[in-house]
């Protein structure tokens, strides 16, 4: 009951929060004809207004009512306008604690998270070279991610300032990525075992009397564990202050639920004070079934107080009834809509499965 009632109220704060033509409807609701229907979108480097004019046409004509977008400032300021066109919510996509090539961070070796090994991210990419993640306890490097979502923020007519990659590095990769890297990750493994920044250890050594890094089984240190979730979490925390301080949203992508992102990715997404959680529910990546995404929707609706969108992957879900199954599945395990990644690459037959289950969901 608490949840029904929660989740009646944040509809309301939305729907009043949003009579300007200048703030998008961000639809959040279990009733049966507000099911969201939403994509990730790569923006690029450059603005093409008619380029933009043809996406949203076409985002339009499959029930898109939200994206997510992955553009500097300035680009974003010219899509939004367009976007209230359509009735287009857009969200500032806003890769947060992995900053590859990022010409700032990088001059601040000292600010990128460390391994069990003491390796470096910046010098040392675990998985790919475009993993340089920034660790959540130094102070300026967590300065410097406030600030990023700041400028974000600023951005009139913004949805939400949407977060993503917050967490660590893969400890644990899926099961069926550990392949493609020669892997067998049957326990965690020192390289891919981050956390380990000599502040954290400093900060920890105070509070329990130990250097996490000369104990012999570290991970099996709830404590420790504990430790490192508290500091993304403080982290967006913070950030979400700062946003519904300017009556912005917080949303944020995720690993599948809450159990699972902490053993995976060391992320406690359900002790976040987000506004929508989007749970990246790509089910091969753990050689897993089409019911596996309504369980992990189940999993992350029961564990949190604000609504879900539940993320698909569409290369996975080829056949239209493979993604019809995975958007109905969803919705009837509670999750208040699906985003696509990505709308832009779905085949003929994949749109005709949103129209129609668009109009299905939706009475006019």
């Amino acid at each position: 009951m608490k949840k029904i009632v929660l989740q009646i109220g944040i509809l309301l704060v939305l729907i009043g929060c949003n009579t300007s033509s200048t703030k998008p409807i961000i639809e959040t609701s279990t009733a049966e004809d507000n099911f969201v229907f939403a994509s990730w979108v790569h923006a690029g480097n450059t603005f093409n207004k008619e380029e933009w004019e043809q996406k949203f046409n076409h985002y339009d004509s499959l029930g898109i009512s939200q994206i997510q977008v992955g553009a500097q400032p300035n680009i974003l300021k010219q899509i939004i306008p367009i976007a209230n066109k359509h009735n287009i919510a857009v969200h500032a996509w806003m890769w947060t604690l992995n900053r590859p090539n990022d010409t700032i961070a990088n001059k601040h070796p000292d600010w990128y998270a460390v391994n069990r090994n003491g390796d470096n991210s910046l010098e040392y990419r675990a998985y790919v070279d475009y993993y340089q993640w920034l660790s959540p306890f130094h102070p300026e490097a967590r300065a410097y991610i406030k600030k990023n979502a700041e400028e974000l923020l600023a951005i009139e007519g913004l949805a939400s300032v949407h977060l993503d990659y917050v967490r660590y590095v893969d400890v644990i990769l899926g099961a069926d990525l550990q392949p493609k890297y020669g892997l067998v990750q049957d326990h965690e493994m020192p390289e891919y075992d981050y956390g380990y920044h000599p502040i954290a250890r400093e900060g920890f050594k105070e509070i329990f009397s130990i250097d996490p890094i000369t104990m012999e089984h570290p991970e099996l240190s709830t404590e420790w564990r504990q430790y490192r979730l508290n500091a993304v979490t403080s982290l967006v925390n913070e950030i979400a202050a700062m946003a519904h301080q300017k009556e912005v949203k917080l949303t944020a992508a995720v690993f599948p639920f809450p159990e699972m992102s902490r053993q995976m990715v060391r992320q406690a997404w359900n002790d976040w004070d987000l506004d929508i959680a989007f749970p990246m529910l790509y089910q091969n990546f753990y050689k897993q079934n089409i019911n596996w995404i309504g369980f992990a929707t189940e999993q992350g609706v029961q564990s949190v107080d604000f609504p879900i969108i539940a993320g698909l992957y569409s290369p996975a879900l080829k056949t239209p009834e493979d993604l019809e199954e995975a958007i109905r599945l969803t919705k009837e395990k509670g999750a208040q809509g699906v985003s696509i990644f990505t709308v832009d690459d779905l085949s003929t037959a994949q749109q005709n499965v949103l129209k129609k289950l668009h109009k299905e969901f939706h009475y006019e």
